[in-house]
């Protein structure tokens, strides 16, 4: 009798720590899958705090589960003064960021190194400016920030469609 209680112990202790291994793997795929989401970035944005005379808007989508593109223009007076090309790319478990500007020939890379459920930095020490891009979602916004070590410029859109 001592033995089957001591087997049955065991076979209790087995079975809560597997359901317990399957909990915190399941709340990990969650976390995994809420950080490789960047859905809060979709739609139709316009900056709130741009230059009188200027208006600057970002267009995001969702091409796949593993690339969003964006483009984001300027203009002033009618017509479009400044142009980007932007992708979030995963490759392997690494998202990474490119923007295209029409005067260069190849995109500039920046690779993600932070990224929460609603927020992502992305760096590229090669470049002088700016060599580090910051997106937050801040309630019904988007916030951004392009940097360097000398200058930082701050974006804040609002959502129009």
């Amino acid at each position: 009798m001592k033995k089957i209680l001591i087997l049955l112990v065991i076979i209790f202790t087995f079975s809560c720590n597997c359901n317990k291994k399957k909990d915190n793997k399941s709340k990990t795929n969650q976390v995994t899958e809420s950080k490789n989401n960047f859905d809060w970035l979709l739609g139709k944005w316009k900056r709130n705090n741009e230059e009188q005379g200027k208006e600057t808007f970002e267009n995001w989508s969702k091409i796949s589960d593993s690339k969003y593109t964006g483009i984001g223009y300027t203009m002033k007076d009618g017509d479009t003064i400044k142009q980007e090309n932007i992708s979030l790319i995963k490759s392997g478990n690494q998202w990474n960021l490119t923007v295209k500007v029409p005067e260069e020939s190849q995109p500039i890379f920046f690779e993600m190194i932070d990224q929460k459920e609603n927020s992502f930095v992305c760096k590229n020490d090669s470049i002088d400016f700016p060599n580090k891009i910051k997106y937050w979602k801040n309630k019904d916004k988007i916030n951004a920030s392009v940097s360097s070590s000398e200058m930082e410029i701050e974006f804040e859109f609002e959502k129009i469609k």
